[in-house]
């Protein structure tokens, strides 16, 4: 049966448009946001009826689809995924009701896809044959592929920090990808302005009829493949309790909520889910205004590593979303990028899924929901996985998750030869898995052991600068010994000490404890029977340590040839030098960092103090950082152009006029787009200017060296 479209009706003003060709915006008073009606008695006879024999995609439900001539479809088989239940994740979490709606198995791997076949098919039955859209990177690869494939130019315009693999991916379907430096909003912004000067269509995203009417799509399956599962017994379709989708735009959840409307107006269903929508703290500006009880969500600048969801204007689309949170007793919150990373391993470790980092953020707030008790034990929960993580982005793994196993010149020799050498492969392998984590907060720290024993053996170290992230290392890769700091950010060392020893799985494993804290005769009681060995930074022999933990491992050192040893010297010196060696002081110059973003501030702290040369101070204001550089008469500042009382540029402008300040070097870090002109003023005062979003933390150590090294 085809299409049942009645008519078209504007949200706003509730004019009635006829729905061929679907109108791009309303003809009374301009709104883009319309809705699309249907024949739904019609609908329900032919569903009623049975859908089995249809085809196994979207189209299976083509009455309530926007498309008025089915011979312009454009389909990769996208649609009819798999509703699996979570056995393995329940019993983690204590909840057996759990089910994945798994788009991971869609065309190119999103749920972006539904959105691309209804789209482009569209384009396709009214001719356009040029189209122009912005993304964060899924819906980029969706629209390739299907625009690829209907014929159609597609120019795509994406920010610097979608992963190069992504937009090598769009480059392969034929697309012209247009990068910009700068937020998704701007990026959508210049979109927008290309399209109009060339008179091309442009997808506008949620306001989009097509697109967001694909996504009903996925309540249709949920609801009818949850009745195959769970069936209610009277023959209806069957509503879960709670949908759980990780939420940036807003346009998935708009489509999904519709279509529980919709089958719950033909009678399919008996009740609307409870809707659980979730944001990466970085760009929450819906959980924002949602905990706030705001009416509408205030733009923010994403601030994340999972940017396929750092879309920091969601305009109306909060607004209707508030609205069916509101009717069900649903909610939205906000998860951190580590709490999704870590979501992201112990899917992949109890269930076998690879999903990408924005899927993994909708499995963080499920993890949430259920620890504070929103989500009741016997209520019935879908998740939607929104997509695969190939690739995966080089965050989100450890660095040496392959193993290679080399055979070099041994492989073309004689039998012999060749046994000879793949018995010293095999050697080397041994090596190889022998695991080492090592958990501290200062990067520089954990780097200088990872290379310490990797100077000496090949074994494979993972280093991880957040505790918990560490406790998770630990559980999944299960490894040979953890070297940790005992001083760390939310949850300390000894903490986390007692936790691996509560665990059976992991309490076996050894824990050298590399530290500069101070012990106590209480601290060290605590560390008895729990550590294999305490040492202090700055105040051990590096080769007594490697030595150490060689035998800890059961191996030796002696196996050492003397050019690695003599190498390792050289590669760990500079390093070892100001970190470990307490025989080699060096006078601290103090710098003073002036940044609102505490975290930021932090981390600029550390890596100039790990240096051994800096002592630094944080402020976290305009005010509080001039009272600190009067204070303590830096060697540096180190400044954001946004602070909260007045203007980075403002106060530099003051540091200049000072006679006692003119003089000091300022390096400005921004999050801010510093447009040629103001650049160029600033470059006439500073020394260097750092963007934070591709911020090379190297070179803003090599700077500040450069420019104090002569002092």
């Amino acid at each position: 049966m085809p299409s049942l479209m009645k008519s078209v009706v504007c949200l706003d003003c509730g004019h009635e448009m006829p729905v061929e060709p679907l109108p791009a915006q309303c003809a009374a008073c301009g709104s883009k946001w319309m809705d699309v009606r249907y024949d739904y008695d019609a609908a329900a006879g032919a569903w009623r009826a049975g859908l089995a024999d249809r085809t196994s995609t979207l189209w299976r439900y083509e009455e309530l689809l926007p498309l008025a001539d089915m011979t312009a479809v454009v389909s990769m088989g996208e649609g009819w995924t798999p509703l699996t239940q979570a056995t393995n994740l329940g019993r983690e979490l204590e909840h057996q009701h759990i089910f994945i709606k798994d788009e991971r198995q869609s065309p190119t791997g999103s749920f972006k896809d539904r959105q691309g076949t209804v789209t482009v098919s569209n384009l396709r039955q009214r001719g356009i044959t040029e189209c122009v859209m912005a993304s964060t990177g899924n819906k980029a690869a969706a629209y390739a592929a299907f625009c690829a494939r209907a014929g159609i130019r597609l120019w795509i315009f994406l920010t610097s920090t979608v992963p190069a693999e992504k937009l090598r991916e769009l480059a392969l379907y034929g697309a012209e990808v247009v990068k910009i430096t700068g937020t998704y909003d701007q990026a959508k912004a210049v979109a927008i302005d290309f399209a109009a000067r060339r008179n091309l269509y442009y997808d506008s995203g949620a306001d989009s009829i097509p697109g967001r009417e694909a996504f009903k799509t996925v309540a249709f399956e949920i609801a009818e493949q949850l009745a195959r599962l769970e069936p209610l017994g009277d023959g209806r379709w069957r509503a879960p309790d709670w949908y759980v989708q990780a939420v940036s735009g807003g346009i998935g959840p708009l489509g999904v909520w519709k279509g529980f409307q919709e089958l719950k107006q033909m009678g399919l269903i008996d009740k609307l889910p409870r809707l659980a929508l979730i944001q990466t703290e970085g760009c929450s500006p819906m959980a924002t205004a949602w905990q706030a009880g705001q009416e509408k969500a205030e733009p923010v600048v994403p601030h994340t590593r999972i940017t396929v969801l750092a879309t920091g204007d969601p305009g109306r689309a909060y607004t209707m979303l508030r609205g069916a949170c509101q009717e069900t007793n649903g909610t939205m919150i906000a998860v951190s990028d580590g709490e999704a990373f870590r979501a992201m391993r112990r899917m992949a470790r109890v269930e076998g899924y690879s999903m990408e980092p924005a899927a993994s953020v909708a499995f963080a707030g499920l993890e949430k929901l259920i620890a504070d008790g929103v989500i009741g034990a016997d209520e019935t929960v879908v998740v939607n996985c929104s997509g695969h993580t190939f690739p995966a982005e080089k965050h989100i793994l450890e660095d040496q998750y392959v193993l290679d196993l080399q055979f070099g010149a041994e492989a073309t020799a004689g039998h012999t030869q060749l046994e000879e050498g793949l018995g010293a492969a095999l050697e080397r392998l041994d090596e190889q898995v022998t695991t080492v984590v090592v958990i501290d907060d200062n990067p520089q720290d954990s780097r200088l052991i990872r290379r310490l024993l990797q100077a000496h053996k090949n074994y494979r170290v993972f280093e991880v600068n957040n505790p918990l992230d560490g406790l998770d290392l630990v559980r999944q890769r299960n490894p040979d010994l953890v070297v940790m700091d005992l001083t760390m950010p939310d949850l300390d060392g000894f903490a986390l000490l007692e936790s691996f020893k509560a665990d059976s799985e992991v309490a076996h494993i050894p824990v050298v404890v590399v530290s500069a804290k101070t012990l106590t005769p209480a601290d060290r009681a605590r560390l008895e029977g729990r550590a294999e060995s305490l040492w202090q930074k700055g105040a051990f022999n590096t080769r007594e340590l490697v030595e150490h933990v060689v035998k800890t491992l059961g191996g030796d050192l002696t196996d050492t040839p003397d050019d690695l040893a003599e190498a390792s010297a050289g590669q760990v010196a500079a390093a070892s030098k100001a970190a470990l060696d307490p025989d080699t002081p060096e006078p601290l110059r103090d710098i003073v960092v002036i940044d609102d973003d505490r975290r930021d501030a932090r981390l600029i702290r550390r890596l100039l103090e790990a240096t051994g040369r800096y002592r630094v101070h944080e402020a976290y204001d305009g005010a509080s950082g001039w009272q600190t550089i009067e204070s303590e008469n830096p060697a540096l500042v180190v400044l954001d152009l946004m602070l909260p009382d007045t203007t980075g540029e403002a106060l530099l402008e003051r540091l200049k006029a000072n006679e006692s300040t003119r003089d000091i070097p300022v390096v400005v870090l921004t999050a801010k787009d510093v447009p040629a002109a103001q650049r160029g003023r600033l470059l006439e005062k500073i020394i260097s200017l750092f963007q934070k979003a591709n911020l090379d933390r190297q070179a803003l150590v090599d700077s500040v060296n450069e420019t104090l090294s002569s002092g």
